[in-house]
């Protein structure tokens, strides 16, 4: 089956007089069986029927098996958290500030070391694979976009104890197959494409190996990073329509990035499905898409990036992605992104029409040019 035709069949209850979409289901704890004591007892460590249909249809995507959490952030750390006291985590120079954060944290109090690599030094990932516990690789990344070399790094020997695990949210699972690469776990920030209406949190993992998984599940439970039975209804019913979303967006954003990197009041602009992209021929060579997601830099002070975005008209000044409207946001003024160059604005493109968001995107540069 298709993968489109799986985000609209799949996770669905076939039985007959069941309800097509599987319902909410608002409660923290269930009837229990005494001869059955591994069964559904509490949401925090079991989920809902509705968790339980999300994680059905979110697993074969990526080619293994899923679990959703109440956030991606919460996922991520469920990954993080597995390294032992005094192992060894390798980063991106530039990863998604809340990882960074977490990272750099865990090194300040001796819980780990932290290895920092660009995400383009392919040798320098393989490498660490000799020593690390845990690369952690982001492609293509927050917010520069680059796109690491995912079948040579996944694909290198290592040690059974050295888990790879890719953040692939940006690229979500329609672009790239990270599990069959050979990452070990993939985490994605169902709050952006795969939910895709910018109305709530969620976040997943999905991996082959069961006892991994397990691992996983025990920690989200401790933790509490169990997602809720409303985010769960709506991030399923969000990825019905994500293959939809994502083709019509992706191509926006090929029109969109070809035409910024033409224009005159544009310094640079990142999307790796320009062949001007530092990792353009790495992408080619195994994703199947370059995805809804650029940056690019107006001419000028950081200040005019900033009143580019105040002036838009259409496309909303906001944060996060992955929405079926467009956002823009200056990124080096979010606290903990202040390397980000001064003028970079972050653009996930949206489903409306392209024409549209090109024309408010020309009237926003058009008002701030000589800034």
């Amino acid at each position: 089956m298709q993968t489109s035709s799986w985000l609209i069949s799949g996770g669905r209850d076939r039985t007959v007089g069941a309800p097509l979409n599987v319902p909410i289901v608002p409660s923290s704890n269930f009837l229990l069986e005494s001869s059955d004591p591994d069964g559904r007892s509490y949401a925090r460590a079991h989920g809902t029927s509705s968790t339980e249909a999300l994680e059905a249809l979110l697993g074969p995507l990526d080619g293994g098996e899923a679990l959703v959490f109440s956030s991606g952030m919460a996922a991520a750390t469920a990954v993080l958290h597995r390294v032992p006291f005094g192992g060894t985590i390798a980063i991106p120079l530039d990863p998604y500030h809340g990882v960074k954060h977490i990272a750099i944290e865990g090194e300040t109090l001796n819980r780990w070391k932290v290895i920092r690599l660009d995400l383009a030094d392919t040798a320098g990932w393989v490498s660490a694979l000799e020593n690390a516990d845990l690369l952690w690789l982001e492609s293509p990344a927050n917010p520069l976009m680059t796109v690491a070399d995912l079948p040579t790094i996944c694909g290198a020997p290592r040690s059974p104890d050295t888990l790879v695990a890719v953040d692939s949210t940006f690229a979500t699972p329609l672009l790239q197959q990270p599990l069959a690469l050979g990452a070990d776990v993939v985490m994605h920030s169902a709050t952006k494409f795969i939910g895709g209406h910018s109305d709530l949190l969620s976040g997943s993992l999905v991996a082959r190996d069961p006892d991994l998984l397990e691992e996983f599940r025990a920690r989200r439970t401790i933790t509490g990073g169990s997602i809720g039975a409303l985010e769960s209804f709506l991030t399923l019913r969000g990825a019905r329509t994500m293959s939809l979303r994502v083709n019509h967006a992706q191509t926006s954003a090929q029109i969109l990035a070809e035409r910024l990197l033409e224009h005159p009041e544009i310094v640079s602009v990142r999307y790796p499905g320009l062949e001007s992209h530092p990792t353009h021929a790495v992408a080619k060579t195994f994703m199947t898409g370059f995805g809804a997601m650029m940056s690019f830099d107006p001419v000028g002070p950081g200040e005019r990036a900033g009143a580019l975005c105040d002036n838009l008209k259409m496309i909303f000044h906001a944060t996060s992605l992955g929405g079926v409207e467009s956002t823009m946001e200056r990124r080096a003024v979010i606290p903990g992104q202040e390397e980000i160059p001064p003028s970079l604005i972050r653009f996930s493109v949206g489903c409306e029409n392209v024409e549209d968001i090109w024309d408010d995107i020309s009237q926003a540069i058009d008002a701030t040019k000589g800034m």
